[in-house]
């Protein structure tokens, strides 16, 4: 795992701290990435919606891995959610646990891109429900639980 952030960490150029904040800000609230890409522009920082695609594709998974083992264990009972996500053009069908609707008119360019942000989004949404365990996790913010996640990365 410590190898896996080692490599995907040695080819971003930007701050950890500027990709985190595109990246959650993605896949914790509705925003399209052009939307992410004029809020940080607003902030002085200059980054292409691509490349936040290509964090957000990166870096959600990572995250994911490193919650699972901090991951508060919740009731047997869970719901499935049937639907179909557009991937390059064309309806797909989706088997997932459902935490949070995915809108119809959100495009993937393939599979892997879509797992990606689709876990990204149950993560942050597994945040805002209690079910990090971590030491201090409490009474931290959800954005800084999910940083705090992150720092996980930073100690690389």
């Amino acid at each position: 795992m410590i190898d896996e952030l080692r490599k995907v960490l040695k080819r971003m150029h930007y701050p950890l701290e500027v990709m985190l904040t595109c990246v959650r800000w993605y896949a914790a609230y509705p925003l399209s990435l052009r939307h992410v890409e004029e809020m940080m522009a607003e902030r002085g920082v200059f980054v292409d919606h691509s490349t936040v695609s290509r964090w957000a594709i990166r870096l959600l998974p990572l995250l994911e891995k490193i919650f699972r083992k901090h991951k508060h264990p919740v009731g047997g009972s869970w719901r499935m959610d049937e639907t179909y996500i557009k991937v390059k053009g064309a309806w797909k069908y989706l088997y997932r646990a459902v935490k949070r609707i995915t809108k119809p008119m959100l495009g993937f360019k393939s599979f892997r891109s879509a797992k990606s942000i689709l876990v990204g989004i149950e993560l942050m949404h597994m945040i805002r429900k209690g079910q990090l365990m971590m030491e201090g996790a409490d009474d931290l913010s959800f954005a800084d639980q999910f940083y705090a996640l992150a720092g996980k990365i930073r100690s690389v």
